[in-house]
């Protein structure tokens, strides 16, 4: 049994025999985690620690990892921003790429870095139920030994930025996505982290302090510091593992430049200050200063402009240091007067790639709003996402030659074509910045506006053909009233997420799904789709065939969760007809009123006359409603 389940992963790695990088993670939950020194809580680590464990690849080798769910719930894990060459059943997005691992089971996820073309710095997180949010996150650095800059710095270290939460995901989702709060105000953290790995571990504490004893092996926030020697160069890695808040990066008394973002080779170009969405990476050097007598504060701001309010008891700028010398102090420079944000369209890539002309269009205008049932939700041309009940690859490999139905998916997917060059122009029609991420591709930034309805070409600019090297990467911050227009050629078959990386957001729907080719998706996938897949649907109770709603049928979606919708605003039906109701009975009782007033009137001659009409109809009737007679 278990030979047979191996041989489509052997079809993966076929190409990478020399070597595969083998890792077995036990995801599990970990108690009286208090990274933060503030709050113990329960997290979602892996082999009975936590943060999970960092990994580091070498892109001559592919990635083997046996994730085994000890959790209540389904979980999946996400490699970000790996490309898995037409095998997206790999990807790890839970409702497109699979069912998820149903509690006690494994899920083999096989990542084919070696043939992928892909280095530099990613992540990895669970991407099921909200996960990710409780602590299932770790960088992913693929190292090459044609590295760009290999000659340019002596040493690297990985950065790990987060927002913190000391309530578990469900209970703020739970309130979150609540009649209770229509305005939609998301979570707001308790605190921000920032820590340190190199080699494939995490940094220490600083001797002296004193750390929660479940996380006392990492140092965290003012317990952790970056060793400097003076006039060395380093590698800093920055990765933004949030589930909410963007963060503002740098180092008093320390020039950056950056060299990377996405796993996008970039030109040095120098910055005072990153600006870091959840979900984004970046690379820079940064050359020691040549004397030992200060140690320096590295700072990490979190962005606060998306809160719907910012607690008293919450700081949200964190510190930790560069240490030079342990004798040494540290310098305190004076606060930034100003944030500034790094234009990532002005980054150059060191490999050049000119942006094909497009051959289809796709506008996504997204926004919040209060729906019908009183939910605050985000969604896509008026369209809430939710997961199918069938994961749209399964649809893909089961429905034969109606796979290329879009209809089959669900309203909230496009079906492309093999070799068609995509524009995505995505316009922000809410006020705060929107960190967006698509899976399988990395994209060509083509185009930029910072008020999409203008009619200034100053805000609103033509988009200009013919670029010769536009900076690419696969998640895109978009500033509010703004839009971006995103290219990519659609050469990667498979079923892949488009999303807000704000958890809150995707969980509440703002996302959409691309399938790519799926007649070649069933061609590729060939001995190649574990059967565990189809094992662990069926332990879940999840089709795994048919289209979104698990019918033959590509057009029958009856059962599938839609909704909810934008309230319908103005005259509906039952209100027209309610009112009416209204006016019909004002106008009687006017009408009675005037009558009266203008002198109408009973005589008691009527009125006796009436009274006697009704004692003589009860006399007929009897006792009884008439059943019986009186007698006489």
């Amino acid at each position: 049994m278990w030979c047979r389940q191996l041989l489509p992963l052997l079809a993966l790695l076929s190409p990478a025999l020399a070597g595969v990088q083998e890792l077995w993670w036990n995801v599990t939950y970990v108690q009286d985690a208090n990274p933060d020194g503030l709050f113990e809580r329960r997290v979602i680590g892996v082999n009975g620690t936590w943060p999970p464990p960092p990994i580091e690849v070498s892109t001559t080798d592919s990635l083997l990892v046996h994730v085994t769910n000890s959790i209540d719930k389904p979980a999946t894990l996400h490699h970000h921003g790996m490309f898995f060459n037409s095998t997206s059943w790999m990807d790890g997005a839970m409702g497109v790429s699979q069912c998820g691992i149903p509690p006690g089971q494994t899920f083999d996820y096989v990542v084919p870095v070696n043939s992928s073309g892909q280095v530099g710095t990613y992540w990895a997180h669970g991407h099921s139920n909200g996960i990710y949010v409780d602590g299932l996150r770790t960088p992913l650095l693929l190292h090459s030994p044609n590295e760009t800059y290999a000659k340019d710095y002596d040493a690297e270290f990985t950065v790990v930025l987060s927002d913190w939460y000391h309530q578990e995901q469900h209970v703020l989702l739970e309130s979150f996505l609540s009649i209770a709060n229509p305005g939609g105000a998301e979570p707001i953290p308790d605190s921000a982290l920032v820590y340190f790995s190199q080699n494939g571990s995490y940094l220490a504490p600083i001797p002296g302090s004193h750390p929660s004893p479940v996380t006392s092996a990492v140092g965290f926030n003012e317990n952790a510091t970056l060793s400097f020697e003076p006039g060395k160069t380093y590698r800093l890695r920055i990765i933004n593992v949030s589930a909410f808040a963007g963060f503002f990066f740098w180092i008093d008394g320390h020039e950056m430049r950056i060299i990377e973002a996405d796993g996008t080779d970039t030109q040095e170009q120098p910055v005072d200050m990153l600006s870091v969405s959840v979900a984004q990476r970046y690379s820079v050097l940064v050359t020691a200063r040549n004397d030992t007598s200060s140690n320096w504060a590295i700072h990490a701001n979190m962005d606060t402009t998306m809160f719907d309010r910012v607690p008293s008891n919450l700081n949200p700028n964190v510190t930790s240091t560069i240490t030079y010398s342990a004798s040494s102090y540290l310098t305190n420079l004076s606060p930034v007067s100003s944030y500034t944000m790094v234009n990532d369209s002005a980054l150059i890539p060191t490999v050049a790639s000119p942006a094909p002309s497009p051959t289809n269009t796709f506008e996504l205008e997204f926004n919040f709003a209060t729906m019908n049932d009183g939910t605050n939700h985000g969604f896509f041309n008026n369209l809430v996402y939710n997961p199918p009940l069938v994961p749209a690859i399964m649809s893909a490999l089961s429905l034969g030659e109606n796979a290329t139905s879009q209809a089959a998916y669900g309203p909230y997917s496009f079906v492309l074509n093999y070799g068609d060059v995509i524009d995505l122009v995505v316009k922000n029609g809410d006020k705060g910045k929107h960190p967006f991420h698509l899976h399988g591709y990395r994209m060509q930034i083509v185009n930029r506006a910072t008020d999409y309805t203008s009619s200034d070409p100053s805000l609103n600019p033509p988009l200009v053909e013919g670029q010769a090297n536009p900076m690419r990467r696969d998640t895109v911050a978009i500033t509010g009233g703004g839009s971006v227009t995103l290219r990519f050629i659609a050469d990667n078959p498979g079923a892949w997420l488009f999303h807000c990386h704000i958890e809150w957001h995707l969980e509440s729907g703002l996302a959409v799904q691309f399938i790519t080719a799926p007649l070649l998706i069933q061609e590729r996938a060939q001995d190649r789709v574990p059967s565990f897949m189809y094992d662990q649907c069926a332990a879940l109770g999840i089709p795994s065939g048919g289209n979104a709603a698990g019918h033959a049928s590509p057009t029958d979606l009856s059962g599938l969760p839609l909704g909810p919708w934008l309230q319908k605003l103005g005259w509906l039906a039952k209100g027209i007809w309610a009112m009416a109701g209204c006016v019909l009975t004002a106008i009687i009782g006017i009408v009675t009123v005037m009558w009266y007033a203008m002198g109408g009137s009973v005589t008691e001659e009527e009125m006796e006359a009436e009274a006697r009409q009704r004692i003589e109809e009860k006399e007929r009737r009897g006792k009884l409603f008439g059943l019986f007679k009186r007698k006489t």
